[in-house]
């Protein structure tokens, strides 16, 4: 997607999972604090089964929907790495394909300007 500036623009949407509630919440206010994100969606809990040590384990998880641009995810993951508890969070960028130009204005409007 094209920016105002003639800059190319990749949308994404973050997808972190956290051990509790208020990691979660942790997590989303340092990253809207620093606007790297433009809004978090905690959801939760959910039930993941995953392997971990070869074997499979299960946990009761919060995930995390974040959005904001491919140019901050570098800043994201080394912030969600520093105040998560587990040994390798998960940290995904999942590209948006198309928006709603209006949402992705305020987009820009929310987070720090990188590009």
């Amino acid at each position: 997607m094209q920016g105002e500036n003639g800059l190319e623009k990749d949308y994404v949407i973050l997808l972190v999972t956290a051990a509790n509630w208020e990691e979660a919440e942790k997590i989303s206010k340092a990253l809207l604090n620093e606007k790297l994100i433009a809004c978090a969606n905690i959801i939760g809990p959910v039930n993941s089964l995953f392997w971990w040590h070869e074997k499979i384990e299960s946990a009761q998880e919060y995930v995390l929907l974040m959005k904001s641009r491919l140019d901050l995810f570098d800043k994201i993951s080394e912030k969600v790495k520093a105040l998560h508890s587990y040994e390798v969070p998960e940290i995904l960028a999942l590209s948006v394909v198309r928006g709603f130009n209006a949402y992705l204005k305020w987009l820009d409007r929310s987070l720090s300007n990188s590009l």
